[in-house]
């Protein structure tokens, strides 16, 4: 297998050994920056590119920091209380390494899903984006120690984040999840951290009711999200320019919900949905722009008119100056080396379509390299 090809069984163990470095270090840095290696290695590892995982490690490496000390273990009986509290990340950690050690990891998971969904803007969305990365390792390879242990890492950085969105009223229904996003009120001043901006959505009238009823089933509510996420992701292509980091995870981190659903009851995967859609509209209102901005590359006739069709028709149409070979377009993202563009280009693979590889490109060219 060629460094271009998917991996996602990793036989080399690559991901096991970095999972096992990362390990040592805490879940945040800096204050509250989110500890973006497990995500960013997940990606690489999946899409072919094991051979650059450590070194790619090796630079992230110092910007980590050590788990923080323990305050008092977090148990069934008192963990309500523990809830939303980042000092008590590493009892929640201790936590969750007990709990999937004792019992399969999807019976915890789903006890503590719908706890913890609530919650879903924890750590500026990454505690759920943390999640479905590591549930979708266990998914699609092997249930090795590392990767278990790094899903109650991450449920355990999820807990200790734990930050539900205020509740607004419902809008008028939007017709997709396209129209939803563009029809989402901004916040009135777009400065500062996701914290303070989180706390300015109280002063909205609401978001749109989308998908306006819930769906008919659990299907119905498996492929929202997915409408949700290709819509997402074409609009960065377009308006990712006004925050090019944050902008990212109004796809990702309704996509880690999507990656999620299958390891989830069914009965969970509507309310995951609603949640997923809150998510994704937060973000949109904290870091979205007034206005669109066109993308003027360029691409290659047919794939531009690929593009033009996936675009919502009140966007410009985007055209791209790189090869549009999904694995390229991923190849671009890791020589690029930073986290979120790497996450992003996971995503737009994940969409698979011309717009959503142009969105991909966007990223790579609108964030700072990391090398």
């Amino acid at each position: 297998m060629t460094d271009t090809q998917r991996n996602p069984t990793d036989t080399s163990g690559t991901l096991d050994e970095a999972l096992e470095r990362i390990h040592l270090s805490g879940p945040e840095r800096d204050g509250w920056l989110s500890n973006h290696a497990p995500m960013a290695i997940e990606a690489l590892v999946r899409h072919g590119h094991a051979r650059v995982a450590h070194r790619w490690l090796d630079t992230y490496r110092p910007k980590l920091e050590d788990m923080p000390g323990s305050v008092a273990p977090v148990t069934a009986l008192n963990w309500q209380e523990a809830l939303g509290d980042i000092s008590r990340v590493a009892d929640w950690t201790a936590f969750f390494e007990r709990e999937t050690a004792d019992r399969p990891w999807r019976t915890v998971l789903a006890e503590w899903w719908p706890r913890l969904l609530p919650g879903i803007a924890a750590g500026a969305t990454h505690g759920v984006i943390r999640v479905g990365h590591a549930v979708r390792t266990l998914l699609e390879g092997e249930e090795t120690a590392p990767r278990v242990r790094e899903l109650a890492h991450a449920l355990g950085y999820w807990a200790a984040r734990h930050q539900p969105l205020p509740a607004l009223e419902r809008l008028a229904p939007a017709p997709d999840a396209a129209a939803a996003l563009d029809r989402v009120p901004l916040i009135a001043d777009q400065d500062g951290g996701i914290r303070s901006r989180f706390e300015q959505l109280t002063g909205l009238t609401g978001f749109p009711d989308w998908p306006g009823r819930d769906p008919a089933g659990p299907e119905a509510a498996r492929a929202a999200i997915e409408e949700l996420v290709r819509a997402a992701t074409h609009r960065y292509a377009t308006h990712g320019h006004a925050d090019p980091i944050m902008l990212v995870h109004a796809a990702t981190a309704p996509n880690a919900v999507l990656r999620t659903l299958p390891a989830l009851p069914s009965t969970l995967w509507t309310p995951s949905l609603h949640a997923a859609w809150a998510a994704s509209a937060a973000v949109t209102s904290a870091y979205g722009p007034r206005e669109a901005q066109p993308v003027t590359e360029h691409l290659p006739t047919a794939q531009a008119g690929q593009a033009a069709q996936a675009m919502p028709a009140a966007h410009a149409a985007p055209v791209a100056s790189a090869a549009q070979h999904p694995q390229e377009v991923f190849e671009r993202a890791a020589a690029h080396g930073d986290d979120h563009t790497i996450k992003f280009a996971d995503t737009a693979l994940d969409v698979g379509d011309a717009a959503a590889l142009v969105a991909a490109g966007r990223a790579i060219e609108l964030n700072t390299p990391a090398w």
